[in-house]
């Protein structure tokens, strides 16, 4: 008989992803937040959560009562529960915002955001109770997911580049780490797998950074155009974006930063404790990502 997972999130970006990926090996149970909490599976995977809105419109509230309260309902149950594995996903900015070099596990977190807050707090729950013998617990801390229907800021920059607006940040160099999601279930397949892997915060990301300029490259090698990139000086762009502080234009001082800051995260620890390869590279997953867009 096959093993069950008791799943929180299912209809969700990564929830489907996952109900897909694991079809026929696991049979899965999907929680809704309506229904009663009582856990009788093997596994519990808790993907359930608020996410971060970078428009700043949500109520701050709802991030501690989705992120942090409900993720503390669920590790409860999974304590009292026959199981012995819980999964969670956290997210990166549950240790910080900005990053100067690579981050990894020993970093001190210092979020400033509520998203990265509610997931902080969520971690020190589980963090803070006794775990019975047997039983395993992982918080996976991935940076930005990415794959088949996945809807957000690369779906956005997918549009731009098809229509074949010019990208005019090119003089700035930057590199940030991505997740696909075919990584990422990987990875939880074998948490759930090898018990041999020890209990803790685990970053989750490709192998490689990607700067955005080569990002501008493979959504245009994607669609068979030529990348159009234009490295205007970046003392004209810093005036730009300062005008439109005051002038509230769709480039401004924040959206700046955001747009060419670095964030690369080491995927050392994980990779070190399953002992195997991830099967796709950055490129490769986000190549895929693209050509399903």
């Amino acid at each position: 008989m096959s093993k069950t997972i008791f799943l929180t999130g299912s209809t969700g970006f990564v929830g489907k992803n996952l109900i897909s990926f694991f079809n026929g090996d696991y049979q899965i149970i999907s929680f809704s937040r309506n229904g009663d909490l009582f856990i009788n599976e093997d596994i519990v995977i808790h993907l359930a959560g608020k996410a971060h809105n970078i428009k700043n419109t949500s109520n701050p509230e709802e991030y501690y009562q989705v992120n942090t309260e409900l993720t503390k309902k669920v590790f409860d149950a999974f304590i009292l529960s026959p199981a012995k594995v819980f999964i969670t996903l956290s997210s990166v900015k549950a240790a910080t915002d900005e990053v100067d070099g690579e981050l990894n596990e020993e970093f001190i977190p210092n979020p400033v955001t509520h998203y990265g807050k509610s997931k902080l707090l969520a971690e020190h729950y589980i963090l803070s109770k006794e775990m019975p013998a047997g039983k395993r617990v992982y918080i996976l801390r991935p940076c930005m997911i990415h794959g088949a229907g996945n809807k957000g800021n690369l779906n956005l920059l997918f549009r731009l580049v098809s229509k074949g607006i010019p990208w005019p940040l090119g003089a700035f160099d930057n590199k940030r780490s991505f997740c696909g999601i075919d990584n990422l279930l990987f990875i939880i397949r074998e948490l759930i797998e090898n018990e041999s892997i020890t209990s803790g915060i685990y970053n989750v990301s490709d192998d490689e950074p990607i700067s955005t300029n080569e990002l501008i490259s493979l959504i245009a090698d994607s669609n068979f155009k030529k990348p159009k990139i234009w490295k205007i000086s970046k003392s004209w762009i810093v005036f730009i974006a300062k005008l439109g502080d005051f002038l509230k234009l769709p480039l401004n001082t924040e959206r700046l930063q955001k747009l060419t800051e670095s964030y690369e995260v080491s995927n050392s620890k994980i990779k070190t404790a399953i002992g195997k390869p991830l099967p796709r590279s950055s490129k490769e997953g986000l190549i895929k990502t693209f050509n399903s867009f």
